[in-house]
């Protein structure tokens, strides 16, 4: 297992470069997009609630029944909001948005809190005011519209979104994505090593020759650069020098 170990390892060492480079690349290429390529996207939420209507008694208010009966009208609601009998009311108040109404469906987001009466409207949009504009638009809409369509009125307004000072874009996360760009990258890289290594069946070294062949390594002849073999030429012909000097002085 020790062995092993150090295998892998070595493996590693000799293959690090390969793999730092991988992930600087891939880190560098990552922070790129997040800062400066992808546009922010911002997140701009409404809560709105399913309550009595106006025109019930206060014992209706407190009836169960009715509380369960609001409860299955959410889904129903869910529905309405993202409807064109909304959506259009919408774009016909706020015409300067410059979107279809199929557009404008699917930037919407609507869900239910808990199976509670709670109904939350959220829009995504590369523009906090213009997210917050397009969410209160549609919850006063649905809150005045529903009176006409269900012939009830127990929807109130529960939040509108509201500006805030320092906002946060919902995507991209630079640093989690810088993250998650590391861990990829060092796990491609590291499995990228040892790909190489298994597909690399030329014998370099020793251990390779008794790996292979079974047979014990009995000669070896080092490798040499130009540069040792001058330093190796000049070496000698010094030594000859000081051994001439050597002889005349003895004489």
């Amino acid at each position: 297992m020790e062995l092993e170990l150090k295998e892998y390892f070595g493996v590693i060492r000799k293959r690090i470069w390969m793999i730092v480079v991988i992930i600087l690349i891939s880190c560098v290429v990552t922070s790129l997009l997040s800062f400066y390529v992808i546009k922010p996207v911002y997140v701009a939420n409404s809560k709105l609630i399913v309550n009595k209507s106006s025109i019930s008694s206060e014992k209706d208010y407190l009836n169960p029944d009715s509380v369960r009966s609001n409860l299955l009208l959410v889904n129903t609601y869910k529905e309405i909001i993202k409807s064109p009998a909304i959506m259009d009311k919408v774009l016909d108040q706020n015409p300067d948005l410059g979107l279809t109404t199929q557009q404008l469906i699917k930037k919407v987001k609507v869900s239910s809190v808990n199976e509670t009466q709670v109904i939350s409207v959220s829009i995504e949009d590369g523009s906090q005011a213009r997210a917050i504009r397009i969410v209160n638009a549609i919850a006063d809409v649905f809150k005045t519209q529903i009176p006409l369509i269900m012939k009830v009125d127990n929807v109130m307004i529960l939040n509108e979104a509201k500006v805030d000072e320092n906002p946060e874009p919902v995507r991209p996360k630079p640093l989690i994505n810088l993250i998650i760009a590391f861990v990829v990258s060092f796990v491609v890289s590291v499995g990228l090593a040892f790909l190489l290594e298994y597909l690399d069946d030329t014998i370099k070294t020793e251990q390779d020759v008794q790996n292979y062949l079974g047979l014990p390594v009995l000669v070896t002849i080092n490798k040499t650069t130009k540069d040792n073999f001058k330093r190796h030429r000049l070496d000698k012909k010094m030594k000859q020098v000081g051994e001439a000097e050597y002889a005349s002085v003895g004489q």
